[in-house]
């Protein structure tokens, strides 16, 4: 049986989570939706504000959906569900699970890979995290937990755009893209996003979706910078509109010139969590690499909240495709290098404060 695709859908309190599950939960879209709250305190208050009745545990609606409270572990919620689908009294296609404003996706998204038995029923398809573009500069100053949001994301949903002026969106759109590079940004209008906006991405699937996005690392330069210094912990490596910004005092700053201008009160924003990237033409040693990477998993992956990318090893006539989640690494064989196509690796790195300059000399060290 195939498995079943599955969407964690994350954002900060009140970004507009509920709106957008409400409409799953009612609309006539044709879909057959599991959609899982997933709450750890004693009080579900969204489920109350998307279903009224809340004496059930399962919540069948009427367009084919359900809604299902899972409280706690995560695990058995799932696990459950897949039993009574097998049994044939629940019949639903895809899942979408909503975690709490405050949640570090990280723990639901290793769900999929630490439990045999969720592994062998469902298939991560994506994080997609809602940013209220009204709040989110503040919000990602003040709270780590909307930083790690952005960084965990494989798309990006802004809402509340309607409040703010188009140079504010920009500017955040800015600031979310020196986070995460690599998740595409889209808009929502009261969360009536295009279900396609929201399912089937395949950020995570490696089988299904070998290569990378097309505008993978379009943000980014393809060269290292000798420049960074170790306390430029925010500091992406990359130049996001095509020129230098080597001043250290700019750690946390990307140009802001997109309207010919510079966008003064933007500078003060640090943020913790941010992405750099890693391109070489020339081919990896596989041993020396796998144990790199095995080394900078132990040390830092509490801090990594995302990695990703397509490599060249030494002999090999197809891709490599890697991609981890804190702790947890894989790699999968991708397609075969094409005749014409030029050969090289490119990888990035989302997290917490990681010491660039010591994965990219690492790196640069693990090469051919």
């Amino acid at each position: 049986m195939a498995l079943i695709p599955t969407t964690i859908l994350t954002g900060f309190l009140g970004a507009g989570k509920t709106t957008l599950l409400n409409r799953i939960l009612q609309e006539d879209h044709g879909m057959r939706i599991a959609v899982i709250e997933n709450e750890f305190g004693q009080e579900n208050i969204d489920n109350d504000i998307l279903v009224q009745d809340s004496n059930e545990h399962i919540i069948e609606m009427n367009n084919g959906c359900i809604c299902c409270t899972v409280r706690g572990d995560l695990i058995v919620g799932l696990t459950e569900l897949a039993r009574k689908r097998d049994a044939g009294l629940l019949a639903f296609d895809r899942v979408v699970i909503e975690t709490t404003g405050l949640a570090n996706p990280g723990p639901v998204a290793q769900t999929f890979f630490v439990d045999e038995e969720v592994g062998s029923h469902y298939m991560l398809d994506a994080i997609i995290t809602v940013v209220d573009a009204r709040h989110a500069m503040k919000q990602l100053d003040e709270y780590e937990e909307a930083q790690r949001q952005v960084g965990f994301a494989d798309k990006l949903l802004l809402s509340k755009t309607d409040l703010v002026s188009e140079e504010d969106v920009a500017t955040l759109t800015r600031r979310l893209m020196r986070i995460n590079p690599r998740a595409p940004i889209a808009k929502v209008d009261f969360g009536r996003a295009p279900l396609a906006e929201v399912l089937d991405i395949r950020g995570f699937n490696l089988n299904e979706k070998l290569e990378l996005d097309p505008d993978f690392l379009a943000t980014e330069t393809a060269h290292v910078h000798d420049h960074d210094k170790a306390h430029d912990h925010a500091d992406v490596h990359a130049d996001v509109h095509g020129h230098d910004h080597a001043h250290a005092h700019e750690h946390s700053d990307a140009c802001a010139t997109d309207c010919g201008h510079v966008d003064h009160h933007h500078a003060q924003h640090s943020d913790d969590i941010a992405a750099f990237v890693f391109k070489s033409t020339q081919p990896f040693d596989s041993a020396k690499l796998d144990e790199f990477l095995g080394g900078l998993v132990q040390v830092y992956g509490p801090r990594m909240l995302r990695y990703k990318g397509v490599l060249l090893m030494q002999g090999a006539e197809r891709k490599v495709v890697f991609q981890g989640v804190h702790q947890l690494m894989g790699s999968d064989l991708g397609a075969k290098w094409g005749e014409n196509e030029v050969r090289g690796s490119k990888m990035v790195f989302i997290g917490k404060n990681l010491p660039k300059d010591i994965f990219i000399r690492g790196l640069e060290q693990c090469l051919v």
